[in-house]
């Protein structure tokens, strides 16, 4: 055992920023969403119920939760009119109060720590079926303190069904803890490369994505797990025992682990 160790060097780690904003309508092709400023997440209806009996409290049940978002942006894609209702009718002439579309959004924060800062790591976040409510805009005349505009729209979801788990609109992909060729595939997804433009991935797409380039895969069935992966990850010990060191193989007892494939 050793003892605990508090603020080792490379160890402090903080999430600041957004970039690569991404967005996609109806599963078109993916546009890149220059301008954010900022994207602040909510979970709503994140609640505890509690029920008592004679005076006390036997039992607490979460509510469901619900993803939303405010995205703020000095601009926007041409696309996302459609998105905050307006529809341009003819060049030039524009539509308001018009019906609007539901549309798919990635972007990425930034992780860092006290040794790499900002080029530590990042997470790529994927938001499904929003909707968006523009919030109030203001013109004013110039002066010489005039400030750039900021746009903002309140964003709710519709979540989608994800087998073996609660439905869900937002997942994360977290550069750290992703092997290269993983992050590689679902990058080229989502931003294009030379022989594909860019779009979005289903979450379906994303987790098959993951699990055509594990490098560690766990393969079940009829109750017998098959576990495959290079030999300096799993190596036999005799042949009834293999030792398998790897970061997603927990310890949850003395003998019993958690493994999953990576």
């Amino acid at each position: 055992m050793t003892r605990l160790v508090w603020d080792d060097s490379g160890s402090r780690i903080y999430e600041t920023g957004v970039d690569r904003g991404v967005l996609s309508i109806n599963g078109d092709p993916g546009v890149a969403w220059s301008g954010l400023s900022s994207i602040v997440e909510n979970l709503r209806g994140d609640d505890t119920k509690a029920f008592y009996l004679d005076g006390e409290k036997y039992l607490q049940v979460p509510s469901y939760e619900e993803f939303e978002a405010t995205i703020t942006a000095f601009t926007y894609p041409e696309e996302f009119e459609e998105c905050e209702g307006t529809q341009r009718i003819r060049y030039g002439l524009y539509l308001s109060q018009q019906r609007k579309k539901s549309f798919n959004l990635s972007y990425r924060s930034f992780i860092g720590n006290d040794l790499d800062g900002l080029d530590f790591a990042y997470k790529i976040h994927i938001v499904y079926n929003a909707i968006v409510r523009p919030s109030s805009r203001s013109y004013t005349t110039v002066n010489p303190n005039t400030s750039p505009m900021l746009f903002s729209w309140d964003l709710t979801t519709l979540p989608s069904s994800v087998d073996g788990y609660k439905k869900s609109a937002h997942i994360v992909i977290d550069s750290r803890l992703t092997n290269e060729d993983t992050l590689s595939a679902i990058e080229n997804f989502l931003y294009g490369d030379e022989s594909s433009s860019s779009s979005i991935p289903t979450i379906e797409e994303v987790i098959q994505i993951y699990e055509e380039n594990a490098i560690l895969r766990v393969i079940e069935e009829d109750g017998v797990a098959t576990i495959i992966g290079p030999d300096d990850v799993v190596v036999a010990i005799d042949s009834d025992s293999y030792s398998i060191t790897w970061p997603s193989v927990v310890s949850l007892s003395a003998d019993v682990y958690e493994i999953s494939s990576q």
